[in-house]
């Protein structure tokens, strides 16, 4: 019996190595593909992908797939892979970003995480650029850099908050995250930022954003699923925008380095609703 308890041990070890593995390969096609002129791939709501989207996704499915040829693999541009009802499922954004990307702005980022049941066990979100690769297996948080881990700490020293405005707004007009920034008491404490990738979520658990705030119905979401499961494993506080459990009521995400920065923006966004 004792050799299914050390495999369980270190199972979550195993899979976060490989969430690494596969946002570091889809990063190294975006990085290498950056630069080049690229065919859109339109898309409905006047989303589209590129070239690059395509490929980073299928290399990051092979790595996948390669060491977990029974999970099911859920992606931005291919959809899903493997059994509907499968236990372990991957949440795959091979390029978080891609209209930054295709207009060459390097804020981007690989999203990976690995859900098992209703619970996202491990995640990685790689930048391409800095070649930073923020991880977590499900228990800390790290960002390592050339081979090295350093643990992740938030901080809401900076009072950046970075707000994101692309649609869709399922709680408009109650809640509309761009009327945060016009609020006196925003300007008071904070700074608005927009940087139109969910690297900015990842940017919460590593202390260069006080909080995020999105709208939104974000439950296997393969933009927000590596990001909010770093958060957690930091420590931040993260709830849906009006401070229930996530995925549930409303919607939407409001995650911050700490419970005071947390506590002000929900009561920022309740002022905006009642209006």
């Amino acid at each position: 019996m004792s050799r299914p308890s050390a495999y369980a041990v270190h199972m979550p070890i195993m899979d976060a190595e490989l969430a690494i593995s596969a946002a570091q390969a889809g990063a190294a096609v975006v990085r290498a593909m950056y630069g080049a002129s690229l065919t859109r791939i339109e898309k409905p709501a006047g989303d589209f992908a590129t070239a690059a989207d395509i490929e980073a996704e299928k290399t990051i499915r092979e790595v996948i797939h390669t060491a977990r040829p029974d999970d099911a693999i859920i992606g931005e541009e291919k959809g899903l892979t493997g059994s509907g009802a499968a236990k372990r499922v991957w949440l795959v954004d091979p390029l978080c970003g891609t209209l930054n990307y295709a207009v060459r702005n390097m804020l981007v980022a690989v999203n990976v995480a690995l859900r098992v049941g209703d619970e996202v066990t491990v995640a990685a979100c790689a930048d391409p650029f800095t070649e930073e690769v923020f991880w977590t297996d499900g228990r800390h948080a790290y960002v390592r850099r050339d081979g090295r881990d350093e643990e992740l700490k938030p901080s809401s020293e900076s009072q950046l908050v970075d707000i994101n405005l692309d649609p869709p707004f399922p709680n408009a007009p109650a809640f509309r995250a761009a009327r945060l920034p016009a609020e006196p008491r925003f300007a008071e404490r904070f700074r608005p930022r927009v940087v139109s990738t969910t690297l900015a979520v990842t940017w919460v658990a590593a202390g260069r954003r006080a909080a995020y705030v999105t709208d939104g119905h974000l439950r296997d979401s393969v933009h927000f699923a590596a990001g909010i499961a770093l958060c957690r494993a930091a420590g931040c506080t993260v709830t849906g925008i009006h401070g229930r459990p996530l995925h549930t009521g409303a919607g939407g995400l409001v995650v911050s380095a700490d419970p005071e920065t947390h506590t002000a923006l929900l009561e920022l966004i309740a002022a905006q609703s009642s209006l």
